[in-house]
C-alpha cells in the first residue's frame, strides 16, 4: 500500500467525498453473479459468495463514502472520478493499472477538477482473475481517519 498524498491530507477529507475503486478481477470466478453494467460491475443485494469485493464495498459505504466503482480497467474507474469529482481516492488494483490510474486521475485534475489525495492499495495476488488483497489493510485505509464510521455487518452463510 502507498500514499500518493499524506496519509493526513486522505485523514482530513469527510467519508461523503471519498469514493473506493475496486477491479472486478476481485470477484470469484466460481459463483459470483454480479453483473457487468456501463457504470461497473453490480453485485446482487443477496450475494452470500465469500468475496473481497463485498466486504469493501460494504466498508465504505459504511463509512458514508460518496460511492464505489467496480471497474473491469482504468478507463471506466477514470470516467467514474470525473463524474463524481471526489476529494480523496482508495484505489485497489494491479501494479499495471494502478500505474495508469493514477496518471489518468492527474490528467483529469489538470482539466479543472481539483487532485484528490489518493491512497493506492496494490493487488497481493495478481493475474486478471481470482485476485486477492489484504482486506484487512483495505479496510483501515477505507476507515483512516474516520473514527466514528460503522464496521460493515458480517453475513452468515445459511447452512
Amino acid at each position: 500500500m502507498r500514499a500518493i498524498d499524506e496519509r493526513l491530507d486522505f485523514a482530513d477529507v469527510e467519508p461523503e467525498e471519498r469514493i473506493l475503486l475496486l477491479p472486478h478481477c476481485l470477484r470469484p470466478s466460481e459463483g459470483c453473479r454480479g453483473k457487468h453494467t456501463r457504470s461497473g460491475m453490480e453485485c446482487p443485494d443477496d450475494c452470500d459468495l465469500p468475496c473481497a469485493i463485498r466486504s469493501l464495498r460494504e466498508a465504505a459505504l459504511a463509512a458514508g463514502y460518496k460511492g464505489v466503482c467496480i471497474a473491469p480497467g482504468g478507463r471506466l474507474a477514470l470516467r467514474y472520478v470525473e463524474e463524481k469529482r471526489p476529494r480523496a481516492i482508495v484505489a485497489v488494483a494491479c501494479d499495471k493499472e494502478l500505474a495508469a490510474g493514477v496518471a489518468g486521475v492527474k490528467e483529469v485534475a489538470t482539466k479543472g477538477m481539483p487532485l484528490p489525495s489518493m491512497i493506492v492499495i496494490p493487488l497481493a495476488r495478481d493475474g486478471c482473475v481470482d485476485c486477492e488483497v489484504d482486506e484487512e489493510e483495505a479496510i483501515r485505509m477505507i476507515r483512516l481517519g474516520c473514527d466514528e464510521c460503522e464496521l460493515p455487518r458480517r453475513r452468515r452463510r445459511a447452512g
